[in-house]
C-alpha cells in the first residue's frame, strides 16, 4: 500500500493538491454557496483546526482572477458541474486574508501581528 502524505501543518489548498497531499474534497461548498446566490452572507463556523483556512484558500484558488487554477480542481466534485466552472472560475478580484497568525500576550501584541499581515499583503499586490 502506498503510503498517504498527510498535510500536517498545511493549509493552502494549491500546495496540497500540487504537492499530492491527501485532500478530502469540499469542493461542494462552491457549489452550495454558488447556487444559493440570493443570500447576503454566507458564516463559516468551524471549531479550531477543522480546515476554515483551508477551505477559503480553496475559494480564493477558485475565484482569483490573477490565476489559472482549472488543474487544481481536476478530479474534484466541483469539477464536474461546468456551468459553475465557466461562470466563477478565475473570473474575480480576490483578497484572502487569514487570521489564524494572529496572536500576541496582550493587544497591542496582536494588533501589531494583524497590521503586519495587511501590509505584507498589499506588499505583495504592487
Amino acid at each position: 500500500m502506498e503510503n498517504t502524505k498527510l498535510p500536517i501543518g498545511r493549509s493552502g489548498f494549491a500546495d496540497i493538491r500540487k504537492n499530492g497531499f491527501y485532500y478530502i474534497d469540499k469542493t461542494g461548498l462552491l457549489e452550495d454557496m454558488l447556487n444559493n446566490v440570493g443570500k447576503q452572507v454566507t458564516l463559516i463556523t468551524r471549531p479550531r483546526r477543522f480546515g476554515k483556512t483551508l477551505s477559503m484558500s480553496m475559494m480564493a484558488e477558485f475565484f482569483d482572477i490573477q490565476k489559472a487554477s482549472g488543474q487544481l480542481f481536476e478530479g474534484l466534485s466541483i469539477a464536474g458541474n461546468k456551468t459553475i466552472c465557466r461562470e466563477w472560475m478565475n473570473q474575480y478580484p480576490t483578497v484572502f486574508v487569514s487570521f489564524k497568525d494572529v496572536d500576541g500576550l496582550n493587544y497591542e501584541d496582536a494588533y501589531a501581528k494583524f497590521r503586519e499581515i495587511l501590509s505584507n499583503l498589499f506588499l505583495l499586490a504592487e
